[in-house]
């Protein structure tokens, strides 16, 4: 039994080694700043704040990879994270959204702050400055309301766009 166990404990370690070798990507890609969030929208110091402490990892290409990240089998989970974050919603590259989509973000940012889904709670245990407070998600809603009404609300200023 001892000798079955010294066996099973060696291949473990084996195959943990192993999996070291594959290596999933962990970039930042460059950021144009015109085509951010902040530079595409008002985005108020305090909300800033929020975006910069609790989304960024996962929703831009500022990304702090921890330390975790280059263990596998977590950089894999990790990396398919940002991966998924970023394809979801890139805070880096909004100004190349169209306005509808811009506001059907902001829907979304409310909808799952409001409902607790974001940020995710695996990120929050690694993370707990991540979590947000009952205060830091009513202003997140608010903006994100304020904001996606100001890009719904027809032009006010006569222009047809036709000429």
């Amino acid at each position: 039994m001892r000798k079955k166990l010294k066996w099973i404990g060696i291949a473990f370690i084996v195959l943990v080694l192993a999996a070291q070798v594959y290596q999933p990507e962990r970039s930042n890609p460059a950021v144009d700043e015109s085509k951010t969030i902040y530079a595409s929208l008002s985005v108020p110091p305090e909300v800033k704040a929020i975006l910069e402490r609790s989304c960024t990892d996962c929703h831009s290409h500022g990304t702090t990879w921890p330390w975790y990240s280059t263990i596998a089998p977590i950089s894999w989970l990790t990396a398919r994270d940002v991966k998924n974050g970023r394809s979801s919603m890139n805070l880096s590259t909004w100004g190349t959204y169209k306005k509808a989509r811009q506001a059907n973000k902001l829907d979304q940012i409310f909808t799952e702050i409001s409902e607790d889904k974001m940020p995710l709670k695996p990120y929050q245990l690694m993370h707990p400055s991540a979590a947000l407070s009952k205060d830091e998600i009513d202003r997140m809603c608010r903006w994100a309301e304020k904001e996606r009404d100001r890009l719904t609300e027809p032009d006010s200023t006569g222009a047809s766009g036709g000429n």
